[in-house]
């Protein structure tokens, strides 16, 4: 599915992230990977590059840094000279931004949540745009979770995620014309150690426990992971400002079938 592809996947720290197992499948898929890290997580993203089926290069990428954005650039093209999608796994917010403090956040923290989680979306889009105008176009995707709704805990990462699904659709606008396709895969819960920061987590895997149709497994993203390597191929090639729901189907339901009774 994947066969020739140059793909970039960041954020990868783990390899219980969902970075890492689309770095994973895209590999068996035929795809020639590099992974990014960041700061101190940067040696964790590397032991986790060495257990991917191929080893993969590991460059650093503070997404807030310009000269990191130039820099990862220049390294690819030096490796690749064009390149054929990106997976965006960037997000963070600060303690007092989460945890049922929304009331009480102070502006910059918000600010922090919306440039590390939302505009870092167009930020690595408008660096990688030049190498994807080499390939003839590509393929950008994004992680999310449904926002459609306010949850408890999630706070100003959830009004981060309203504006990530924002951006992608004025992406899918302005990049259209050159090929470039945007899209998210919004997840269910996922155990990784990014979701176990939020606090309240808990909360979250009992709900989809009881309400998603088709299940839902908190240890397992591997069908995360295989959307986002479908939105990076070429099945997917008129497909440009969506949101694809990977979730076992509970954002398409108002009650569990116990709930209802």
């Amino acid at each position: 599915m994947l066969q020739g592809k140059r793909l970039v996947i960041t954020g990868v720290l783990t390899d219980d992230s969902i970075a890492w197992h689309a770095a994973r499948v895209a590999q068996e898929q035929g795809a020639e990977v590099v992974l990014t890290g960041f700061g101190r997580g940067l040696s964790l993203t590397r032991r986790s590059a060495k257990r991917l089926p191929e080893e993969a290069d590991v460059f650093e990428l503070d997404i807030t840094d310009p000269d990191h954005m130039a820099a990862l650039v220049s390294d690819l093209g030096a490796k690749w000279g064009g390149l054929d999608g990106a997976l965006h796994a960037i997000a963070y917010a600060p303690e007092d931004a989460l945890g049922g403090s929304f009331m009480e956040t102070p502006p910059e923290s918000a600010s922090i949540a919306f440039l590390t989680s939302a505009f870092s979306y167009k930020t690595l889009a408008a660096g990688l745009r030049p190498l994807f105008n080499e390939a003839g176009g590509g393929a950008l995707v994004g992680l999310d979770f449904d926002n459609s709704t306010a949850w408890p805990s999630y706070d100003w990462m959830g009004v981060s995620k309203s504006a990530l699904q924002s951006v992608n659709r004025y992406l899918a606008r302005y990049l259209g014309a050159e090929n470039i396709r945007s899209n998210l895969v919004a997840s269910g819960p996922l155990a990784t150690i990014a979701a176990k920061s939020i606090p309240g987590f808990v909360q979250f895997d009992g709900l989809w426990e009881i309400r998603a149709p088709l299940g839902w497994d908190t240890s397992d993203a591997e069908p995360v992971a295989k959307m986002a390597c479908v939105l990076m191929s070429d099945f997917a090639l008129a497909t440009s400002g969506e949101i694809v729901h990977v979730d076992g189907g509970f954002h398409a339901v108002a009650a569990g079938i116990t709930e209802g009774l």
